[in-house]
Parts: C-alpha cells; structure tokens; sequence
C-alpha cells in the first residue's frame, strides 16, 4: 500500500491550490451521493428565512400570490441550493415534504373557490337538445325537397 502512495501521492492529498477552496467550502456535496439528513439539517433555515419575510405580509394578503412571490422564489431557490449543496437532486421526497409543511403553515386558509357546475333543470335542458335537432332535420328536409323541384323545372 506503501508504495503505491509514493506512485500517486497526488490521490492522497489535493493539489494545493484546491486545499483552500476545500477549507472555505463548508457545505461541499459529498462524493458518495445525496447526504439526507445534512439536508433535512438545513432546510429549516430556508423555512425560518421564508418565516421572516412572510411576517411582512398581513395575514389576510397571504393568499394574494403577488403580494410574496419574491419571498417564495427566494423560498424556492434556497431549498433548491440546500439540496444540491449535500448531493441531492431537487425536487425530491424530503424536500417536497418540507414545503408541503410550510404550505400548511402559512396558507392553510386559502382555498380556490371553484364554482359548483350542475344540470339545468329538465325542463331547460330537453328543449336545448331537442330544437337543434329539429331544426337540423328540417333544413335538411329543405334542402332535399328545394333541390328536387329544381330538378323537375329544368
């Protein structure tokens, strides 16, 4: 083992003008993949961020997408950045889970109002049908019956 580290000693220790980019990287993506619960150890400071700028919202302006999107892309961006800081793709499960809890936190009262669509009463919606039909087979009734007098008169 001995010597194949005097072969290669570059595989053993970084060139060294990478040591000091390695010593200010606190939050390096790991080599061997997504580090989860490093990221479930940060996103919380996204959600606190996120908490503080939506406490400049009055409460009853939270459901008014306008009135925070920066605050959310912000919101959006540093959970993005946080994932891929440990190695992680985004989105994933534990992240999406994350928001979804902050949805619940601050917009837990809006709802989308969606209008209740039903029937008209049978007594509308059978002369609907029926008199397009109707008018249907009587213009093509006079079609057929107006081109077969012509016939006759040349």
């Amino acid at each position: 083992m001995e010597a194949r580290a005097r072969r290669r000693p570059h595989l053993l220790t970084p060139p060294p003008l990478l040591l000091p980019l390695l010593l200010l990287c606190g939050e390096c993506s790991p080599v061997g993949g997504c580090n989860e619960t490093r990221m479930l150890e940060l996103l919380p400071w996204c959600g606190e961020a996120f908490a503080n700028m939506m406490h400049k919202v009055e409460v009853w302006k939270r459901c008014n997408l306008s009135e925070f999107i920066m605050y959310y892309e912000s919101f959006t961006n540093c959970t993005e950045s946080k994932a891929r800081v440990v190695g992680c793709y985004w989105p994933n499960h534990l992240a999406q889970g994350f928001v979804t809890d902050v949805h619940r936190w601050f917009f837990h009262n809006c709802t989308v109002d969606r209008p209740h669509w039903e029937d008209p009463p049978d007594e509308i919606l059978i002369p609907l049908i029926v008199v397009p039909i109707l008018l249907t087979l009587a213009m093509t009734g006079l079609v057929v019956w107006h081109s077969k007098r012509t016939d006759r008169l040349l």
